[in-house]
């Protein structure tokens, strides 16, 4: 296969590499294409530990408020169903595909083509998924969260007192745990029998 060089531009040809190995442009010497030794097994493992995360970061509760005397607790869906009793829709909306559909589905995604990256059917849809993947991967972010967080207690600090709670630790730890599986996988995997076959 021909890789090109994103420093210098210079086209490669370049074979099938072996764990471990990386390839490097003939003009730059910069690395053009590197096969990482358990990539897939920490791709799986990673997606694996988020997926268990995922449930209590959305069932237990984020923060506890004592406004008043009165004290409550949120999660994030929760938090979304009074955004939208309150009208807000859009934030409603976005918090929800950011913070509960779109680490899911990445999630999801990404063990797919982790257990099936040696299957020779389907690459064409496994590519556009993982295209996919990579595009809504800024969706999966704290930042969101975190400004509502911060508007929060930067608003309810004289007058309430605001507490971090266990679910906000399972939630951040799924957000980690999801950029570590989504920079372990190697979309060239998908590929890599029909080059191997080729080459062969």
């Amino acid at each position: 296969m021909q890789i090109r060089c994103q420093v210098c531009g210079q086209l490669n040809r370049v074979g099938t590499l072996a764990p471990g190995y990386a390839a490097r442009c003939g003009r730059c010497a910069s690395v053009i294409h590197q096969h990482r030794r358990g990539a897939v097994m920490r791709t799986l493992l990673y997606s694996a530990a988020a997926l268990v995360l995922y449930v209590p970061a959305n069932i237990l509760p984020i923060l506890s408020m004592d406004k008043f005397g009165m004290h409550s607790q949120n999660t994030i869906l929760s938090g979304c169903a009074e955004l939208f009793r309150s009208g807000y829709w859009g934030v409603g909306a976005v918090v929800f595909f950011a913070s509960v559909f779109v680490p899911l589905f990445k999630l999801t995604a990404l063990f797919y083509l982790a257990c099936t990256h040696r299957s020779p059917s389907h690459r064409s849809y496994k590519t556009r998924l993982y295209r996919f993947v990579h595009a809504i991967g800024p969706w999966s972010m704290l930042d969101v969260f975190l400004v509502a967080v911060l508007v929060s207690l930067v608003k309810l600090g004289d007058l309430a007192s605001v507490s971090p709670q266990p679910g906000l630790v399972a939630f951040t730890a799924v957000v980690v745990l999801t950029m570590l599986a989504s920079a372990s996988f190697d979309p060239r995997l998908i590929w890599d029998t029909q080059v191997r076959a080729r080459d062969g």
